[in-house]
């Protein structure tokens, strides 16, 4: 079977209300799930897994740049600064679902983004654009929600899909949950095609449902 790519894309949040903990445990959830997503990719030899990372604060920047096969990517912690401009990311990414750069004949695209606050820009217009992209619609996205204060109704949107929620990590025990949970779920359903081109993140429901994020310890709250 032909070897086609699969870009995943994680949208990273690093503004100010990112700093200490958060910002620290989403590091290391991050490093910790590579090895999962590398076990993934194993398992589905027909496709190429490609790593990306684009943070926003007060600008969106490519903290890696250029698809990365998974066997060969390593995590380069991310640092926090600036305010929390959810739009210009959405751009950036946007410009990446064009064919070219996308591949035609790529599988589908994953997005997964992480924010822990709310949007300062108008990110709905960095949404449309991303919708506006072929590959826009077919990928399969997921959004995970950092704390009390994050706004689930933007990361609701982003998902476009009414039959999937937001994942909530409210701890650390839930972020890693949640992190390990985007990396492989997500990866499964984007290397499998959709019959009749249909919107790809429906696959991750129920196929794909997230695990129940309950914290069953003394675990801190963020």
């Amino acid at each position: 079977m032909e070897n086609r790519p699969v870009h995943f894309i994680w949208i990273l949040d690093v503004s100010y209300s990112m700093m200490g903990e958060k910002i620290g445990q989403l590091n290391y959830a991050i490093r910790e799930a590579i090895p999962e997503m590398r076990s993934v990719a194993h398992d589905n030899p027909a496709a190429q897994l490609l790593l990306r990372v684009l943070t926003f604060s007060s600008t969106a920047s490519w903290h890696v740049a250029d698809p990365t096969p998974v066997e060969s990517f390593t995590w380069q912690d991310v640092q926090v600064d600036g305010g929390t401009n959810l739009g210009d990311a959405l751009y950036a990414v946007a410009r990446e679902l064009e064919t070219p750069p996308m591949p035609q004949r790529a599988l589908k695209p994953v997005l997964a983004l992480v924010s822990d606050g709310q949007p300062l820009d108008e990110w709905r217009e960095g949404l449309k654009a991303i919708d506006a992209t072929p590959w826009g619609k077919k990928a399969v996205r997921v959004a995970i929600g950092i704390g009390a204060d994050a706004d689930r109704s933007v990361l609701q949107e982003f998902l476009a899909n009414p039959e999937l929620d937001v994942l909530d990590a409210n701890s650390p025990k839930q972020l890693a949950a949640a992190i390990r949970w985007a990396s492989t779920a997500a990866v499964k359903a984007a290397s499998q095609p959709v019959a009749g081109g249909g919107p790809a993140t429906k696959q991750l429901a129920p196929a794909y449902a997230p695990p129940a994020l309950d914290d069953d310890d003394d675990d801190d709250v963020w």
